[in-house]
Protein backbone atom coordinates (compact mmCIF):
# COMPACT_ATOMS: atom_id res chain seq x y z
CA UNK A 1 0.00 0.00 0.00
CA UNK A 2 1.17 3.15 -0.65
CA UNK A 3 1.50 5.93 1.36
CA UNK A 4 1.63 10.08 0.91
CA UNK A 5 4.89 11.20 1.41
CA UNK A 6 4.58 12.76 4.46
CA UNK A 7 2.52 10.52 6.00
CA UNK A 8 4.18 8.17 8.86
CA UNK A 9 2.58 4.50 8.25
CA UNK A 10 2.68 4.13 11.50
CA UNK A 11 -0.29 6.18 13.32
CA UNK A 12 0.40 8.16 15.77
CA UNK A 13 -0.33 7.37 19.43
CA UNK A 14 -3.35 10.26 21.19
CA UNK A 15 -1.25 12.57 22.95
CA UNK A 16 -3.67 12.10 25.60
CA UNK A 17 -2.69 8.82 25.47
CA UNK A 18 0.77 9.45 25.48
CA UNK A 19 -0.03 11.95 28.45
CA UNK A 20 -1.23 9.06 30.70
CA UNK A 21 1.45 6.88 29.68
CA UNK A 22 4.17 9.23 30.63
CA UNK A 23 2.89 10.08 34.21
CA UNK A 24 2.52 6.60 35.16
CA UNK A 25 6.09 5.60 33.64
CA UNK A 26 6.88 8.51 35.51
CA UNK A 27 6.08 7.58 38.58
CA UNK A 28 7.12 4.17 38.65
CA UNK A 29 10.46 5.53 37.37
CA UNK A 30 11.01 8.23 40.01
CA UNK A 31 10.31 5.17 42.33
CA UNK A 32 12.52 2.44 41.19
CA UNK A 33 15.42 4.69 41.15
CA UNK A 34 14.68 5.71 44.69
CA UNK A 35 14.35 2.51 45.58
CA UNK A 36 18.26 1.95 44.05
CA UNK A 37 19.59 5.10 45.99
CA UNK A 38 19.96 7.45 43.01
CA UNK A 39 17.83 10.24 43.75
CA UNK A 40 16.32 11.25 46.80
CA UNK A 41 18.97 9.99 49.15
CA UNK A 42 18.34 7.47 51.77
CA UNK A 43 14.23 8.14 52.63
CA UNK A 44 13.73 7.42 48.72
CA UNK A 45 13.60 4.04 49.54
CA UNK A 46 10.31 4.57 51.46
CA UNK A 47 8.64 6.54 48.50
CA UNK A 48 6.05 3.69 47.34
CA UNK A 49 5.01 2.95 50.54
CA UNK A 50 4.38 6.74 51.21
CA UNK A 51 2.30 6.71 48.74
CA UNK A 52 0.45 4.22 48.72
CA UNK A 53 -0.57 5.59 51.96
CA UNK A 54 -1.25 9.17 50.79
CA UNK A 55 -2.51 8.60 47.79
CA UNK A 56 -4.42 4.59 47.20
CA UNK A 57 -8.34 4.42 47.45
CA UNK A 58 -9.00 3.64 50.86
CA UNK A 59 -12.27 1.89 51.60
CA UNK A 60 -12.20 2.37 55.14
CA UNK A 61 -11.87 6.12 54.49
CA UNK A 62 -14.57 6.55 52.21
CA UNK A 63 -16.60 4.99 55.11
CA UNK A 64 -15.86 7.87 56.85
CA UNK A 65 -16.50 10.28 54.75
CA UNK A 66 -20.17 9.25 54.34
CA UNK A 67 -20.91 8.87 57.59
CA UNK A 68 -19.42 12.43 58.55
CA UNK A 69 -20.48 13.80 55.51
CA UNK A 70 -16.95 15.42 55.44
CA UNK A 71 -14.44 15.38 52.05
CA UNK A 72 -11.05 16.95 52.24
CA UNK A 73 -9.46 17.32 49.39
CA UNK A 74 -6.40 15.65 50.93
CA UNK A 75 -9.01 12.28 50.61
CA UNK A 76 -10.83 13.10 48.16
CA UNK A 77 -8.13 13.26 45.65
CA UNK A 78 -7.63 9.57 46.36
CA UNK A 79 -10.30 8.62 43.35
CA UNK A 80 -7.87 9.87 40.85
CA UNK A 81 -4.47 9.54 42.30
CA UNK A 82 -4.82 5.87 43.11
CA UNK A 83 -4.53 4.92 39.20
CA UNK A 84 -1.29 6.67 39.25
CA UNK A 85 0.09 4.87 41.84
CA UNK A 86 1.30 0.71 41.47
CA UNK A 87 2.20 -2.10 43.35
CA UNK A 88 5.17 -2.95 41.85
CA UNK A 89 7.16 -2.08 38.26
CA UNK A 90 5.29 -4.96 36.71
CA UNK A 91 1.87 -3.98 37.77
CA UNK A 92 2.46 -0.62 36.36
CA UNK A 93 4.25 -2.33 32.79
CA UNK A 94 1.00 -3.87 32.90
CA UNK A 95 -1.32 -1.12 33.12
CA UNK A 96 1.20 1.06 30.76
CA UNK A 97 0.79 -1.77 27.84
CA UNK A 98 -3.13 -1.94 28.06
CA UNK A 99 -3.39 1.58 28.25
CA UNK A 100 -1.39 2.27 25.25
CA UNK A 101 -3.00 -1.02 23.55
CA UNK A 102 -6.97 0.08 24.43
CA UNK A 103 -6.03 3.87 24.53
CA UNK A 104 -4.97 3.92 20.85
CA UNK A 105 -7.94 1.97 19.83
CA UNK A 106 -10.48 4.48 21.44
CA UNK A 107 -8.47 7.67 21.05
CA UNK A 108 -8.51 7.28 17.09
CA UNK A 109 -12.24 7.57 17.21
CA UNK A 110 -13.23 9.68 20.66
CA UNK A 111 -11.66 13.06 21.05
CA UNK A 112 -9.23 13.87 23.26
CA UNK A 113 -11.08 15.33 25.91
CA UNK A 114 -13.54 12.29 25.65
CA UNK A 115 -11.15 9.54 26.28
CA UNK A 116 -9.47 11.27 28.89
CA UNK A 117 -13.14 11.44 30.52
CA UNK A 118 -13.22 7.70 29.91
CA UNK A 119 -10.43 6.39 31.63
CA UNK A 120 -10.84 9.06 34.59
CA UNK A 121 -15.06 8.43 35.14
CA UNK A 122 -14.69 4.85 34.91
CA UNK A 123 -11.56 5.11 37.45
CA UNK A 124 -13.73 7.07 40.27
CA UNK A 125 -16.50 4.96 39.54
CA UNK A 126 -14.82 2.40 40.00
CA UNK A 127 -13.69 3.42 43.12
CA UNK A 128 -16.95 4.39 44.33
CA UNK A 129 -18.38 1.24 43.75
CA UNK A 130 -15.55 -0.72 45.45
CA UNK A 131 -15.59 1.19 48.31
CA UNK A 132 -19.39 0.26 48.81
CA UNK A 133 -19.90 -3.28 47.91
CA UNK A 134 -16.79 -4.29 50.10
CA UNK A 135 -15.89 -4.04 53.60
CA UNK A 136 -12.23 -4.11 52.82
CA UNK A 137 -9.47 -2.76 54.59
CA UNK A 138 -7.05 -3.15 51.77
CA UNK A 139 -6.07 -0.04 49.64
CA UNK A 140 -7.02 -0.03 45.72
CA UNK A 141 -4.03 1.25 43.62
CA UNK A 142 -3.37 0.84 39.94
CA UNK A 143 -4.61 2.13 36.06
CA UNK A 144 -6.73 -0.90 35.88
CA UNK A 145 -10.37 0.50 36.49
CA UNK A 146 -9.33 3.36 33.89
CA UNK A 147 -8.26 1.25 31.45
CA UNK A 148 -11.07 -1.61 31.64
CA UNK A 149 -13.01 1.70 30.92
CA UNK A 150 -11.47 2.14 28.01
CA UNK A 151 -11.75 -1.46 27.07
CA UNK A 152 -15.51 -0.80 27.80
CA UNK A 153 -15.45 2.05 25.20
CA UNK A 154 -13.81 -0.44 22.72
CA UNK A 155 -16.57 -3.16 23.44
CA UNK A 156 -18.86 0.12 22.40
CA UNK A 157 -17.28 0.82 19.29
CA UNK A 158 -16.71 -3.20 18.85
CA UNK A 159 -20.14 -4.09 19.54
CA UNK A 160 -21.49 -1.38 17.18
CA UNK A 161 -19.78 -2.65 14.16
CA UNK A 162 -20.62 -5.74 14.59
CA UNK A 163 -24.76 -4.88 14.95
CA UNK A 164 -24.10 -2.48 11.80
CA UNK A 165 -22.70 -5.91 9.80
CA UNK A 166 -25.22 -8.36 10.98
CA UNK A 167 -23.52 -10.05 13.52
CA UNK A 168 -23.88 -11.56 16.71
CA UNK A 169 -22.78 -8.16 19.07
CA UNK A 170 -22.52 -10.46 22.16
CA UNK A 171 -19.05 -11.59 20.28
CA UNK A 172 -18.00 -7.71 21.50
CA UNK A 173 -17.76 -8.96 25.04
CA UNK A 174 -15.50 -11.94 24.13
CA UNK A 175 -12.45 -9.72 26.26
CA UNK A 176 -13.64 -8.56 28.76
CA UNK A 177 -15.05 -12.10 29.71
CA UNK A 178 -11.90 -13.63 28.99
CA UNK A 179 -10.11 -10.75 31.12
CA UNK A 180 -12.27 -11.70 34.05
CA UNK A 181 -12.28 -15.06 33.60
CA UNK A 182 -8.38 -14.78 34.29
CA UNK A 183 -8.86 -12.67 37.17
CA UNK A 184 -11.41 -15.10 39.00
CA UNK A 185 -9.01 -18.11 37.92
CA UNK A 186 -5.81 -16.25 39.43
CA UNK A 187 -7.60 -15.18 41.97
CA UNK A 188 -9.09 -18.50 43.55
CA UNK A 189 -5.43 -20.18 42.81
CA UNK A 190 -2.99 -18.23 44.10
CA UNK A 191 -5.26 -16.04 46.59
CA UNK A 192 -5.78 -12.07 45.89
CA UNK A 193 -7.62 -8.99 46.69
CA UNK A 194 -10.93 -7.62 45.10
CA UNK A 195 -9.90 -5.18 42.97
CA UNK A 196 -11.77 -7.32 40.29
CA UNK A 197 -15.07 -5.83 41.06
CA UNK A 198 -13.82 -2.03 40.24
CA UNK A 199 -12.60 -2.91 37.24
CA UNK A 200 -15.70 -4.37 36.17
CA UNK A 201 -17.78 -1.33 37.40
CA UNK A 202 -14.79 0.55 35.33
CA UNK A 203 -16.04 -1.66 32.21
CA UNK A 204 -19.17 -0.68 32.59
CA UNK A 205 -18.97 2.91 33.12
CA UNK A 206 -16.62 2.85 29.76
CA UNK A 207 -19.46 1.51 27.99
CA UNK A 208 -22.14 3.39 29.14
CA UNK A 209 -20.30 6.35 28.81
CA UNK A 210 -19.62 5.83 25.08
CA UNK A 211 -23.24 6.41 23.96
CA UNK A 212 -22.99 9.75 25.06
CA UNK A 213 -19.18 10.64 24.20
CA UNK A 214 -18.86 8.80 20.94
CA UNK A 215 -18.98 10.92 17.79
CA UNK A 216 -22.52 12.03 16.97
CA UNK A 217 -23.71 9.58 20.21
CA UNK A 218 -25.11 12.98 22.03
CA UNK A 219 -27.03 14.44 19.22
CA UNK A 220 -28.44 10.46 18.04
CA UNK A 221 -29.68 9.92 21.76
CA UNK A 222 -31.77 13.60 21.82
CA UNK A 223 -33.32 12.67 18.45
CA UNK A 224 -34.28 9.37 19.68
CA UNK A 225 -36.01 11.11 22.54
CA UNK A 226 -37.56 13.23 20.65
CA UNK A 227 -39.14 10.65 18.36
CA UNK A 228 -40.14 8.69 21.82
Amino acid sequence: MDHPPNQSPINPLPPVVVALFLVIVGIEAMFALGARGMIGGPEAIGWRIMALQKYAFSGDIFDWMLVNNMWPLEHVIRFVTYMFVHGNFTHAAFAGVMLIALGKMVGEVFSAVSTLAVFLVSGITGAVVFGLVLNNPAPLFGAFPGVYGLIGAFTFLLWTRLGQMGANQARAFSMIGFLIGIQLLFGLLFGGNQDWIADVAGFATGFALSFFLVPGGWRRIVERLRRD
